[in-house]
């Protein structure tokens, strides 16, 4: 009313409004870190935008922290400096080596930072769905449909995490169906993982309660999931991203069904930008910015049911961002809960880690030799895995090889194992890799989707097993084995995470890549984050876990030779 001078006022600016897609000019108006208003407000503090434009925080509506390879305390420093105000956090890869103490270490770990009693970056975590992602493959851990209904009444947990496991749903499953029964009764949003699922599949998937998916592959897809009342996330991550696809399907009509998620980004790539980016990525491909931006805040906050954020209104909570132009989406400012939280720099110690014992030796193998990756074939054909680039689908392709021992140097296949690292039971899987390039040496990491078990490549036998020497050593990693040289960059948070500096994890990590670009793997791929999806057998066609080869489409193991060679 006038009454009382505001704690704040940010003057001078353009504020979006995402109820109407207008823009208006003035002051917002800030107390006891809410909005009050848009208008002609005196505050005991003043803060002049210079008549940039300012906007609702951003929500990353999915996001797994740990493929950033950071620690909390790193990721949020990068999110909250490009505008990022609240995460939707699936902390599936933790919790699937260390069981709900991983997910417990992540929020805790974003809870001890704060920007005058502030914690700078709401987390809201999923209870992950699917411990392990599937029963063909050996996990750390593993939790039921019973623990899912004691955890989800947890104030630790917002909702149930992607549900992978679509085969499950669509086949009554019981302990699926039980999982998503308690998070029904709980009134907690269940997030999906359905790509190319259509038809009276995606009407069954969709009436277990599922709310969202951030797997679509075309227009069409976006459009019948968004028909049939889902939210489509359009994924803009360092692995993928359905940009060009997304836009095709928003309308005037359907534009409040969309979201904007990460689901995996990488340290280097959140240095250049966090949803910021993302928006700037969709604008640029046609997007209007007036769809784009309620995607990023106010789409988000409805669909997870969080009150008081996405928007900047009367009685919303004052989490703003300030941003140069809506084409860039530079940012030149930050507020949490009216407190300034970045204004060219964050204004939060980030620099302490928390690193309970919980999260650390997490990396059990044992004793490996070059002998065990020796494979020996009856007939002249085998079978493949083939990546697409810049997908996580993959292609089952059949090669030409000689009867025997199998020596892959000088042909465009590759070895490929996944080592079981949680028991030290000696279980590996092995297969073949098509075109992925590399030549004379080894590459390997313990980020291996989705049970997280050690994947190594190569075309050497002896680099292959020094790579998982190096990566036990290092109590988990990623390491590179060449005639010419040895690295290794540790993951000591549970072998997916390191509590190096910002700056430390991306510069070692690019110069892992640049290395592994070197020994002649295709640009098409992240040489090593490609790799950790080559386990995953959740995503078409063909996969390998420490069980053996997988073909998602038989929903069954396979054998490296095809049945008509025996």
């Amino acid at each position: 009313m006038g009454r009382e001078k505001c704690d704040l006022v940010i003057k001078n600016v353009r504020v979006f409004n995402v109820f109407t897609g207008d823009i208006q000019s003035g002051c917002v108006g800030v107390a006891d870190g809410r909005i009050v208003g848009v208008g002609p407000y005196e505050g005991k503090e003043e803060y002049d935008g210079g008549g940039k434009y300012l906007l609702p925080s951003f929500l990353d509506a999915h996001i797994h922290v740990e493929s950033s390879l950071l620690s909390p305390e790193a990721f949020a420093a990068l999110a909250v400096r490009h505008g990022t105000g609240t995460i939707v956090a699936d902390p599936h890869e933790i919790v699937n080596v260390c069981g709900i103490a991983g997910a417990e270490y992540i929020k805790e770990a974003f809870s001890r930072l704060s920007v005058e009693g502030v914690q700078p970056l709401d987390v809201l975590l999923q209870l992950p769905s699917c411990v392990p992602a599937t029963p063909f493959e050996t996990s750390g851990a593993q939790i039921s449909g019973r623990e899912t209904e004691e955890e989800l009444g947890r104030e630790l947990f917002h909702g149930l995490g992607e549900m992978m496991n679509f085969p499950g749903v669509i086949n009554c499953d019981a302990d699926v169906l039980k999982k998503l029964e308690a998070a029904k009764t709980l009134g907690k949003v269940v997030d999906g993982h359905a790509p190319a699922l259509g038809g009276n599949a995606l009407d069954a998937y969709l009436c277990a309660g599922i709310s969202t998916d951030h797997e679509c592959l075309t227009a069409a897809e976006f459009s019948e999931k968004v028909g049939k009342g889902m939210y489509a996330q359009i994924r803009i991550g360092s692995s993928t991203n359905s940009v060009e696809e997304g836009v095709k399907a928003v309308t005037e009509m359907n534009f409040r069904r969309f979201l904007v998620c990460s689901d995996d980004k990488h340290a280097e790539d959140l240095q250049k930008g966090h949803i910021n980016g993302a928006l700037a990525r969709l604008v640029k491909a046609g997007l209007p910015a007036k769809f784009a931006i309620p995607m990023s805040t106010i789409n988000v906050a409805e669909c997870y049911h969080v009150r008081g954020v996405g928007a900047i209104a009367p009685d919303y909570f004052a989490d703003m961002v300030l941003v140069d132009d809506l084409e860039s989406f530079e940012v030149a400012a930050v507020w949490k809960r009216g407190i300034l939280a970045f204004d060219g720099e964050i204004r939060f110690d980030a620099s302490k880690r928390y690193l309970p014992v919980s999260v650390r030796d997490t990396v059990h193998v044992g004793d490996v030799s070059p002998e065990d990756f020796a494979i020996e074939v009856k007939g002249n054909r085998v079978r493949a895995i083939e990546m697409t680039p810049q997908s996580l689908y993959t292609a089952e392709r059949i090669a030409e090889v000689k009867a025997g021992r199998l020596d892959v140097r000088g042909t465009d296949l590759l070895k490929l194992a996944v080592v079981e690292r949680h028991f030290a039971t000696g279980r590996m899987g092995l297969g073949l890799v098509k075109g992925y390039g590399l030549k004379g040496g080894a590459i390997g990491i313990t980020v291996a989707h989705d049970s997280h078990n050690l994947i190594v490549m190569g075309d050497d036998d002896g680099a292959m097993a020094r790579v998982v020497a190096l990566l036990k050593e290092a109590g988990g990693g990623m390491a590179l084995v060449s005639k010419a040289r040895e690295e290794v960059f540790p993951l000591d948070i549970a072998g997916l995470m390191s509590s190096a500096p910002v700056g430390e994890v991306a510069a070692r990590t690019a110069a892992l890549r640049a290395a592994a670009y070197g020994m002649g793997v295709k640009r098409g791929y992240d040489p090593f984050m490609s790799l950790a999806f080559l386990a995953l057998p959740v995503i078409p066609k063909l996969k390998l876990t420490d069980r053996g080869l997988f073909d998602l489409e038989k929903g069954t193991f396979v054998p490296l030779e095809p049945e008509e060679n025996v």
